[in-house]
C-alpha cells in the first residue's frame, strides 16, 4: 500500500513522495515517526490503514529507538487491544 505522508510529520521528504508501507523498512520508519511525533489525526490514520498485526510487528522492531514514555504508552495500548 502506498500513502502520501503528512508534510508536517515528514517535513524531510520531497513534496509528492509516496511511501510504500508494504516494504518493512518503510513501514517501520513510518510507524516510528507517527508514534513518536504524530498528532491525533496521524495516529488515527495509522491505526485505520494498517492491520493490527502489521502495526504490532513494526512496533516490535522500532520500540528500542523510541523514548521511554512513548514506548511504555504503546506497550500498554497493546495489552488492551
Amino acid at each position: 500500500m502506498k500513502i502520501i505522508p503528512s508534510k508536517k510529520l515528514f517535513w524531510f521528504l520531497k513534496d509528492g513522495v509516496e511511501l510504500d508501507v508494504s516494504q518493512p523498512a518503510v513501514l517501520e520508519m513510518y510507524v516510528q515517526q507517527v508514534v513518536s511525533t504524530g498528532r491525533t489525526e496521524d495516529v488515527k490514520f495509522l491505526l485505520s490503514n494498517l492491520k493490527n498485526e502489521e502495526f504490532k510487528h513494526a512496533f516490535s522492531k522500532i520500540k528500542r529507538f523510541l523514548p521511554w514514555e512513548v514506548r511504555t504508552f504503546w506497550e500498554d495500548f497493546f495489552v488492551n487491544h
